[in-house]
């Protein structure tokens, strides 16, 4: 009877393994079932749709657009297309500004809207970076009936440490870029400012570094409490799903290698 052509490979190994002495099967089998048992819960991953999760001022930003290019990926981040459209004058542009100057979250349904119409752009195909969205679970709803997310990763700092960090930080006026002028030496927080070269001026433009007015104390406590109210319930959202790690900030920007191999543990990279 003629034998079908795909079965000669394994007929092939089934030979191969029947010629070895007995202790090299042996040792042959315990190395297939241990290969077997650390890639049973293995992930394979065909897009990179990670997500940042974090309290104001814990650093997402700041780590995004560090890491998103080593993935080649881009970042979405909702606070720079609200200023964005703000900056534009669109039809959004008053009432994106009172939210944003008032510490307030924009309703989700605006939010969505325009995180949707980033997300279908070409660049967002084999994956992206979420900062700052999505910041309640109506919205993570919404969000997983268009893309769903592969990886989600909460970043942790003390509250003390976050007022005084957001407290320092200034950004460019021109192009968002971010910096930070607060020195924080705490217990076993180590935290640098993060400086421009010149001072009052953006490394990568050359334009003006401004506090903004959701960086100033009042405003900052009020961030948080919101945080806490309608933000943290997706910790438990995407811990359900089985795609949460957890990340504590202790020194900063320096933190950024740590999150990067942990980045490269979830998907599997060299």
């Amino acid at each position: 009877q003629r034998r079908d052509m795909g079965d000669f490979p394994s007929l092939h190994l089934h030979i191969v393994f029947a010629s070895m002495s007995r202790c090299a099967r042996a040792m042959l089998s315990a190395n297939l079932a241990m290969i077997a048992r650390n890639n049973q819960h293995a992930r394979y991953f065909s897009t990179k749709n990670l997500m940042f999760l974090g309290a104001p001022g814990v650093g997402k930003g700041t780590f995004a657009t560090r890491i998103a290019p080593v993935l080649g990926i881009p970042t979405l981040s909702t606070g720079d297309i609200i200023r964005t459209e703000i900056k534009n004058g669109s039809s959004l542009a008053a009432a994106l500004k009172d939210y944003s100057d008032k510490g307030l979250l924009v309703p989700d349904e605006i939010v969505f809207a325009m995180v949707k119409k980033r997300l279908s752009e070409p660049d967002a195909k084999n994956g992206f970076l979420l900062d700052g969205f999505p910041r309640t679970v109506n919205q993570a709803e919404m969000l997983e009936s268009f893309r769903k997310m592969d990886a989600v990763i909460n970043i942790t700092l003390r509250e003390d440490v976050l007022v005084q960090k957001l407290s320092g930080r200034r950004v460019c006026s021109a192009c968002g870029d971010n910096y930070n002028i607060a020195n924080i030496k705490l217990e076993e927080i180590d935290m640098p400012p993060l400086l421009p070269k010149k001072e009052g001026c953006c490394d990568k433009c050359g334009g003006k570094l401004v506090q903004r007015n959701d960086d100033k104390e009042d405003v900052i406590r009020k961030r948080l409490d919101i945080y806490l109210e309608e933000t943290h319930p997706l910790i438990e959202y995407y811990s359900k799903k089985g795609i949460l790690s957890d990340f504590n900030v202790k020194r900063g920007i320096q933190d950024l290698p740590d999150l990067q191999a942990l980045i490269n543990k979830i998907f599997n990279l060299a």
